[in-house]
């Protein structure tokens, strides 16, 4: 009964899926049209419009647990005996139990206190809203405990996770029982936070390694987020307030929109079509679509101002287009990846402008773009440089007008949706997320109505296929921003400062300290986080070495991009490792070639001033 039943709870998620992504579709752009052209207002659409966002990440999720794609760092036991792998499996589901549970009851015990009674969005309690995080935990806890080979350690996982959220367990009885007298559940949960305490460490330490063994990604960083709140007094629920804080956020809710419009085109025959267009301009010379590559993805980073983004979108289609011109797979990936955060040194980066607006005693938006010009032209041509030195294809196609014209004619409306993406996005005529909506929207005509390359049931099932990458990439990002705040609070940033002010006496020392320490930052925190708190602690210590505010902003911004790419967490390597479905530590060996060069750069830039103050 159990067996028939499953196929059926499976196919309602799907289409519950489904149905939120064609309400994501569908919204932004029906709204825009009510409210600016008919001049109708909606209240909270946009408030509305995050909140199903939220909703669909918490489902994609579980059908990204379901699928078993919740990415992880590559195992180091694939070659380990059968025996060792199996007291790893055990340990591993008893981990990932653990986690589970405690994530659970955090999240659950913060339903009550997260929202005023009367808080609705379209009729609709928030609290009913954010209940579905909770639920999406639970379901990824149910699934790990049906499995009939590691059931025992997966309830004793349980338990484990019982005993670390003693603290969340009790507030959730007590509001919905009213239950005061708790005595045990009190006692656990001071005996776990001192516990923490003292093995914080070794605790941390712990998870990292059962990262590298095969544990979820967003488990791990999750599981040291808790246990980071927990040894500095308690408060859990920070990482699910966290949680749903990014997947609310409007700049973020355009990733699933993009991934879906990517799997349209991918695999269609866009891929075909623009291959032959991109041939045709620039396959005659030795690394012309190289060229091409690296100008879109970094054209397309500077209007949407997120990289991740950005390889989403056009990862899949821009490497049909170098293989279809003889350029390597792996190649083709890797420079992809390493040129996806280029576009944050450019005009009109949102990052720049950021970075001005939060610093605007020191640093003034317009100087900032000047200094940028020049490192970011240059991180550009070297990724050029590189990609055509890879480019071992001999055999090109002669210049022709007639294979132009014929190529243009066959995909002129494929080439065209990148181009009305940027022109929309750039005038303001679309915001990010109306911009991703309009993509799915095109891809979706043009695949199913102009080329008939799907019919309406294999566009259903090319959204299900897409589910998993953003809801793998968006679980990582809800579990590094709990993670972040643990930093903010601890006042890890502070701390750094003040020691790098109190120990470096040279400038020389004191910049070179200040890539490793932003290369990190880089990893764990997004770059609108560490603009907006980290910033202004180290231009105070920069100018007092002597330093230009404009010329530790654009290392700073460097350090940011690059800090995207950074081995083991940086975010860009996950989310090419769902993109390209090769496995992380694959993406990273790609890509060293082109880091090695970034990172040289960076050095350049950072100990010759003149590449940002020429300008």
């Amino acid at each position: 009964m159990l067996r028939k039943a499953v196929p059926v709870v499976h196919t309602i998620e799907n289409i519950f899926a489904v149905v939120l992504m064609t309400l994501l579709t569908v919204l932004p752009l029906l709204l825009k049209i009510v409210q600016e052209y008919i001049s109708i207002p909606v209240v909270d659409s946009d408030i509305a419009l995050v909140n199903l966002v939220f909703l669909f990440t918490c489902v994609a999720g579980v059908i990204t647990w379901r699928a078993d794609k919740h990415l992880g760092l590559a195992s180091l036991s694939d070659n380990a005996p059968d025996v060792v792998k199996k007291v790893l499996t055990v340990i591993r589901t008893g981990t990932v139990s653990a986690v589970l549970t405690a994530l659970f009851f955090s999240a659950y015990s913060q339903a009550f206190t997260m929202f005023m009674p009367g808080d609705r969005v379209w009729g609709i309690s928030k609290t009913l809203i954010y209940a579905f995080l909770p639920a999406a935990y639970l379901i990824m806890l149910i699934m790990v405990c049906l499995q009939k080979k590691n059931r025992i350690s997966a309830i004793f996982g349980l338990i484990v996770g019982l005993v670390i959220a003693a603290g969340p367990l009790s507030g959730v009885l007590y509001y919905t029982f009213h239950t005061e007298h708790l005595g045990l559940l009190y006692a656990i949960n001071d005996w776990w936070l001192s516990f923490s305490s003292v093995a914080v460490i070794p605790l941390v330490i712990l998870m990292l390694v059962l990262a590298f063994l095969g544990v979820p990604l967003f488990i791990a960083i999750a599981g040291i987020a808790y246990i980071a709140f927990s040894q500095g007094g308690g408060y859990v629920e920070v990482v699910a307030i966290e949680s749903y804080g990014i997947w609310t956020d409007k700049s973020i809710a355009a990733i699933p929109l993009f991934t879906t419009a990517g799997y349209l085109l991918s695999q269609g025959t866009a891929g075909q079509r623009l291959v032959g267009i991109f041939r045709s301009l620039f396959g005659w010379f030795r690394g012309g679509t190289v060229v091409a590559a690296v100008v879109v993805t970094t054209f397309f980073t500077t209007f949407t101002g997120v990289s991740g983004v950005t390889i989403l979108a056009l990862g899949s289609l821009l490497t049909i287009v170098l293989t279809g011109s003889g350029y390597g797979k792996e190649n083709a990936e890797s420079l992809i990846t390493a040129s996806g955060a280029l576009g944050l040194l450019f005009p009109p980066s949102v990052a720049i402008i950021m970075y001005g607006t939060t610093n605007y005693f020191s640093v003034d938006v317009f100087d900032l773009f000047r200094a940028a010009v020049i490192p970011g032209a240059i991180l550009a041509l070297s990724m050029i440089v590189l990609g055509i030195i890879m480019d071992k294809n001999s055999t090109r196609p002669p210049f022709s007008f007639k294979d132009i014209r014929s190529s243009f004619a066959a995909g002129w409306l494929e080439i065209l949706m990148p181009v009305l993406i940027c022109i929309t996005y750039f005038t303001g005529i679309f915001s990010l997320l109306e911009c991703a909506s309009f993509a799915v929207l095109y891809a979706f005509v043009l695949e199913t109505f102009i080329r008939k390359d799907f019919s309406l049931r294999r566009v259903l099932s090319v959204i299900v296929e897409s589910i998993p990458v953003s809801g793998g990439v968006l679980f990582i990002m809800g579990a590094a921003k709990g993670l972040s705040a643990f930093l903010v609070d601890a006042y890890i940033p502070q701390l750094l400062a003040e020691y790098v002010s109190t120990v470096v006496t040279s400038k020389y020392v004191f910049l070179l300290l200040l890539n490793i320490a932003l290369l990190v930052v880089g990893c764990l925190m997004d770059i609108y986080s560490a603009i907006l708190i980290v910033s202004p602690l180290i231009i105070p210590i920069a100018e007092s070495f002597g330093l230009s505010a404009v010329h530790i902003g654009v290392i700073f911004l460097m350090n940011m991009q690059l800090g995207f790419l950074t081995p083991p967490v940086g975010m860009d390597l996950f989310i090419a490792s769902y993109t390209f479905e090769r496995p992380v530590i694959k993406i990273v060996k790609g890509i060293f070639p082109f880091l090695v060069v970034q990172f040289f750069i960076l050095m350049c830039v950072t100990y010759i001033p003149w590449f940002t103050e020429i300008l």
